[in-house]
């Protein structure tokens, strides 16, 4: 928003006729060239924003709350989400890439529910019948949240003193938008993330109308450090709140830049207040909170869990055992051991068999003895571990990860053994075979030596430990990771199992292993020993999951095939298939209302139009906008569409997998844009000054030019209609609760749209 931030002064009277303030004389060019009209009497009645708004509240809340229980089954990410809430209520340790808040808040609707987290909403479809949980309750949670958005995005462009039909038609945008809908009323992050970034919009908004009138009073305080609030529970949600971040940013530094400004009155002490009191609102204390609902997950998440192969071995000394972790067991040499790819589940596998003489694409092998990835337990998954020929190494004596040791196979009592020669199916990576004792102990003795390299290096000398400690199986030789992958597999002669070879791209997620079980404990070491729980300094902590996050956000980079690129997103071309029926021909497919996302994209474009012509016009010393038109224009309506652009252009930016969801919050702040938009273009904008009238000291303060409310409320009732029909034909894919025939699935495939049970 760019209006100037000075106090208002009135004259001794006011204007009877409109009751609108007038600039008095002395009053600087600074001062004429600011927003003040914001503070002039609203364009609509009292009544007319109450009425309007409880429409609007209320529409919202059917399309959310209608029927919630259905489908009685887990959709789409409550996979995910659902999951985590059950890992917080169990105390148990997870990872996932975003941050903690937003995923706590549902786990408390949980412990308010007394649920006590023992489903854990593992498949896409299971029955929440069947696994009972508090999913009604989640899904109500979210829904709430959802509704009460609307009345944030209708007072937002109230305060910026639109017309009570154009904040209806900016609320409606968001209220029946088909993919808003689906995701406020799921087990998602989605209606967290985004009533935050319209209460951050909101707010930001009622400060800066508070600044128009008297900076520093509370008031202005109040609004200010509610900005910062809103702010720190975008990025305590989603790190795409770094976006709304710089959307406010924008706003406040414009707005800085301007009280910099010589015409401004400030001193530069008054001027450095302003900035310190926004840098500790908006900044300092957003991540302070931010820093504390990391300590709270901390806190919360106690006990090993699923999450503690991410960590360190550091970080996992601070968490206690958990029932899934009390029969992890620490390896000592001369173990019998089995050990799972923990990208594909399979175990590391040899056999009796032998790679052929040469493959189907002419090369040799040395038709020495496979190894394979297997995933039924099996005594050709058992590996001895062996200490190197010269090593003092006893039974007793603990495996630590960075140690050189060799693998037994038990069951041929031969080597595990890469060297530089080509693999079966990939000719850049190194064959991985096993060989006879009297060539181990030998000439190739190097090719046998291995170890368990961890992923972070502070992690060299901990113990290994079975399920928890995860690693690479790094060859010293030729310095190449063990490697499994299930997107081909061995043709006949290696009865079609998981190829094993020497990966050179040491990154690779498919190098990750871990010890499953030890096969041959003794009694004695059966026995549980407590584990003892250790310290980490919470900044410790926070690092090196804040790295770790950051780290697999960036690699969500393998394609999906229901990820879309942003180009596609304004038009809403294309959705995702969050849950099909297949029985009933029911099916939940995320689109976005189609007749408001081109509704949203047409505004965008005749905004451009007529900013680039009024540009254009004024150079060659043409007015044809009044100076209140203009400042709407290039003041509320050009801080909405950078708010768009902010969460909207970055995305052509990230090699991240990208959906449509990732739009939902640049088409919410499009749709306050899109609404104010129309109701500029039905006003009468004709300048009455032919002068450039903002340059001239004392020229008058210019009433709000008169607002064609017919043609306003007829393009408010067409639009409504189109949103409406749009939403009642696409219902049946956003509720999943009437199947459709083939033919009535054809209708629906606008676009780039693929529906399940087209055929």
């Amino acid at each position: 928003m760019a209006g100037k931030p000075q106090k208002v002064k009135r004259e001794s009277s006011v204007d009877v006729d409109d009751s609108r303030f007038k600039y008095t004389k002395g009053d600087s060019k600074y001062d004429q060239l600011g927003a003040k009209w914001l503070l002039q009497k609203a364009p609509s009645s009292s009544e007319q924003y109450k009425l309007w708004l409880m429409i609007v509240t209320l529409v919202a809340a059917f399309v959310r709350f209608y029927k919630l229980w259905y489908p009685k089954e887990v959709v789409f990410d409550e996979v995910h989400f659902g999951k985590f809430a059950s890992y917080y209520l169990e105390r148990s340790y997870f990872f996932d890439v975003h941050p903690p808040f937003a995923k706590m808040a549902i786990a408390f609707i949980g412990w308010l529910c007394n649920y006590d987290g023992s489903f854990k909403f593992n498949e896409i479809g299971d029955s929440y019948e069947t696994h009972p949980a508090p999913y009604l309750a989640y899904r109500a949670y979210n829904a709430i949240l959802g509704t009460l958005t609307i009345p944030l995005l209708f007072n937002t462009l109230k305060e910026m003193n639109f017309k009570a039909t154009t904040c209806a038609l900016g609320a409606l945008l968001v209220a029946i938008d088909n993919a808003h809908v689906i995701d406020s009323r799921l087990i998602l992050l989605d209606a967290m993330l985004l009533i935050s970034i319209a209460a951050s919009f909101y707010c930001y908004t009622r400060f800066y109308k508070e600044q128009l009138k008297e900076p520093f009073t509370k008031s202005w305080f109040v609004w200010l450090h509610l900005t910062g609030l809103s702010l720190s529970v975008v990025i305590s949600t989603k790190y795409v709140g770094v976006m709304t971040y710089a959307s406010i940013g924008v706003a406040v530094v414009v707005n800085l830049w301007q009280l910099l400004d010589i015409r401004s009155k400030l001193t530069l002490k008054e001027f450095y207040k302003h900035f310190v009191t926004r840098l500790n609102a908006l900044v300092l204390i957003p991540f302070t909170i931010y820093l504390f609902w990391f300590w709270v997950h901390f806190t919360i998440l106690n006990t090993s869990g699923q999450g503690d192969a991410f960590m360190s071995a550091e970080f996992q000394d601070t968490l206690a055992d958990s029932e899934s972790t009390m029969n992890s067991k620490g390896v000592n040499y001369y173990d019998i051991i089995t050990i799972k790819n923990s990208d594909t589940k399979a175990y590391l596998h040899s056999h009796l068999a032998n790679y052929p003489l040469r493959y189907e694409d002419g090369r040799v092998s040395t038709e020495g003895q496979q190894v394979t990835g297997y995933h039924p337990e099996d005594p050709n998954n058992n590996w001895e571990i062996l200490p190197l020929l010269d090593s003092p190494k006893a039974s007793s004596d603990p495996l630590l990860l960075g140690d050189h040791f060799r693998l037994r196979h038990v069951m041929t009592n031969t080597f595990l053994l890469t060297h530089d020669v080509a693999s079966p199916l990939y000719p850049t990576n190194e064959e991985v075979t096993t060989i006879h004792p009297e060539l181990a102990d030998g000439e190739n003795y190097k090719e046998t030596i291995f170890e368990f390299q961890p992923y972070s290096k502070g992690d060299n000398g901990h113990a290994v430990r079975t399920e928890l400690t995860s690693f690479r199986i790094f060859h010293i030789d030729t310095a190449v990771a063990l490697w499994t992958h299930n997107d081909e597999f061995l043709p006949e002669w290696g009865f079609n199992q998981q190829e094993v070879n020497g990966n050179k791209n040491l990154l690779d997620e498919g190098n990750k292993w871990f010890v499953d079980q030890i096969t041959n404990l003794d009694e004695a070491r059966n026995v549980y020993v407590p584990k003892v729980v250790k310290k980490l300094p919470f900044f410790t902590k926070w690092f090196e999951l804040q790295n770790l996050m950051f780290e697999h956000n960036n690699k969500l980079s393998a394609d999906h095939p229901a990820a879309s690129e942003p180009q596609s997103w304004p038009g809403s071309l294309k959705g995702v298939s969050f849950w099909t029926k297949d029985s009933e021909k029911k099916q939940i497919y995320f689109i976005g209302n189609i007749i408001g996302c081109w509704f949203e994209v047409i505004t965008i474009c005749v905004y451009v139009g007529i900013v680039a012509t009024d540009l254009i016009t004024r150079q060659r010393g043409y007015f044809a906008l009044n100076k209140i038109s203009r400042e709407k224009l290039y003041g509320p309506l050009a801080y909405l569409l950078c708010g768009w652009a902010c969460h909207y252009f970055p995305f052509f930016l990230m090699g991240r997998q990208k959906f449509l969801h990732h739009y939902l919050p640049a088409h919410m702040i499009a749709a306050l844009f899109t609404a104010g938009v129309w109701e500029v273009i039905f006003s009468d904008c004709k300048s009455i000054s032919t002068e450039k009238d903002e340059d001239i000291p004392g020229t008058p303060f210019e009433a709000t030019p008169k607002i064609y409310s017919f043609f306003l409320n007829f393009l408010f009732i067409i639009v409504s209609l189109g949103l409406i029909s749009f939403f009642v034909f696409f219902a049946p894919l956003t509720y999943g609760d009437v199947g459709l025939n083939p033919k009535e699935i054809a209708l629906r495939q606008w676009f780039d749209i693929v529906l399940s049970f087209s055929k």
